[in-house]
C-alpha cells in the first residue's frame, strides 16, 4: 500500500545540495567509525495527482570524501567503488508506506553495478514557505544499513566493517 505525505503537494520537489547531505558510516577494523561525505548528488521527489510520492536520486560516487585523500582515493579504486567503471550510485523508489509516526521508502538502490533493493526509514521534517523565494520546501531525514558485499564491494575483508550506515538530511523545493 502506498501512503501519501500530508502536506506534500502535487508536483516535482527538487533536492537543494546546497541544504542537504548524504553520509555513510562503516567501521574501520571493528572498532571506530569512519564517516563519508557525498558532496554531489541530484534528486526528485515527484507526488502525483492522488498524493503519491516517488523518488529518484543519483550520487557521484567519486565525490567521496572521508576527510583523508589517501583513503578518498583508495575508495574510488578498483579495491572498493571503481568509480572508473560505476560512477554513479542511484535510487529510484518502488513504495512508500506509513510505519508509525514515519514511512518506509522501498526502492532499488544500485551501487558498483549492482542493484538490490533496500527500504528508507522516513522521517518528515515538515513543508514551509521560502521567504526568500516563495516556494515551498520539505524536509526530510532516511536511514537504511546495507551490506556491501551485497554490491560486489568486498575488499579489505577484516579492515573494513560489512554494514554499512547511509544517512541522508534533504530539503526539497517545489519548482
Amino acid at each position: 500500500m502506498t501512503a501519501t505525505i500530508p502536506g506534500l503537494a502535487q508536483g516535482t520537489w527538487t533536492i537543494d545540495p546546497v541544504h542537504s547531505e548524504v553520509t555513510a558510516t562503516v567501521r574501520h577494523l571493528g572498532v571506530a567509525k569512519v564517516r563519508a561525505n557525498f558532496a554531489e548528488f541530484s534528486g526528485t521527489i515527484t507526488v502525483a495527482e492522488d498524493g503519491t510520492p516517488s523518488v529518484s536520486a543519483d550520487i557521484a560516487v567519486a565525490s567521496i570524501d572521508t576527510k583523508n585523500e589517501a583513503r578518498d582515493n583508495h575508495l574510488k579504486s578498483a579495491d572498493f567503488f571503481d568509480v572508473a567503471t560505476y560512477p554513479t550510485a542511484t535510487f529510484r523508489s518502488t513504495s512508500v508506506r506509513q510505519d508509525g509516526d514515519g514511512y518506509l521508502v522501498g526502492g532499488d538502490f544500485t551501487l558498483h553495478g549492482v542493484t538490490q533493493p533496500v527500504e528508507l526509514r522516513l522521517e518528515v521534517g515538515g513543508v514551509a514557505q521560502n521567504p526568500q523565494s516563495g516556494a515551498p520546501v520539505a524536509g526530510f531525514s532516511a536511514t537504511t544499513t546495507i551490506e556491501r558485499s551485497d554490491f560486489g564491494v568486498n575488499a579489505a575483508q577484516g579492515l573494513v566493517g560489512e554494514k554499512v550506515a547511509i544517512a541522508l538530511e534533504i530539503e526539497a523545493s517545489l519548482a
